[in-house]
């Protein structure tokens, strides 16, 4: 069996695995704000799964990822905490950490043909890039979210543009994803759009995963983005657990190195 553990902003995930790719067990619980909490949040969790063989463990980490164990989180201040001891004093096994778009990306591009580049619009815009089933070295500088545009008059980061929560706060509604009249969904897909040519010129994907919130609505405001970039745009395979998903074809993929 293998244990996939997403440590996102607001939610941590845990699933079991099987050999297969079934999920047999999960457990989430909201992520404490502070680190030291955390910690003994994911200990007090993962003893659920102690009595399980389990033959490699990834965590997918919202942040930086540094000699597979000291990690950055982009959303917290929890600089170089040390997850890898709680995990390693459960699980007798080898532990993976990766960086949490990555592993969606590697997951909603996994037998695709081509490159695939997955977008998540969320809190903000990240993702990752991969090819032939594998993370690309461009996927660690991939921060498309950051770029300058302009709309409505105004110069913003792409993210501050067309992120759920930019979206959200636009339209003062709670969730982006209730979002249904057709000037709004047109008003998204041009919002969406800005960033996609840069996207395109600098990574010349076949195909453009549009994940995380606005992944959910996405057979919605498709048909609104111009086709005119030579890519086909695709609808995530799970809008919600890409990243878990992709912990489990990481750990398959590090066994057999």
């Amino acid at each position: 069996m293998y244990l996939g553990i997403d440590i996102g902003g607001t939610k941590t995930l845990i699933a079991l695995f099987t050999k297969r790719g079934r999920v047999i067990r999960r457990k989430k619980f909201r992520t404490p704000q502070g680190s030291n909490t955390f910690i003994q949040e994911l200990e007090n969790n993962l003893k659920r799964f102690a009595k399980f063989k389990v033959r490699s463990v990834v965590v997918a980490i919202p942040g930086l990822v540094q000699k597979n164990y000291s990690v950055k989180f982009g959303n917290r201040k929890w600089d170089n905490i040390d997850i890898f001891t709680p995990v390693k004093n459960l699980f007798d096994c080898p532990i993976w950490f990766e960086n949490d778009a990555n592993l969606a990306a590697l997951f909603e591009s996994y037998r695709l043909p081509g490159k695939t580049v997955f977008l998540t619009f969320s809190t903000g815009i990240g993702g990752g890039v991969a090819e032939k089933n594998h993370i690309l070295p461009e996927s660690n500088q991939f921060e498309p979210g950051h770029k300058l545009y302009q709309y409505n008059g105004e110069v913003k980061e792409w993210e501050d543009i067309a992120a759920a929560s930019a979206i959200e706060n636009y339209y003062h509604v709670d969730r982006a994803t209730d979002l249904r009249k057709k000037p709004v969904l047109e008003d998204i897909a041009k919002r969406i759009y800005l960033g996609l040519p840069d996207v395109v010129k600098e990574y010349h994907p076949d195909t453009i995963v549009l994940g995380g919130p606005m992944g959910k609505i996405f057979k919605l405001y498709v048909k609104y983005l111009p086709n005119d970039l030579g890519v086909k745009y695709r609808r995530p395979k799970r809008p919600n657990e890409s990243v878990i998903y992709g912990c489990y074809i990481y750990a398959k993929q590090k066994e057999r190195e």
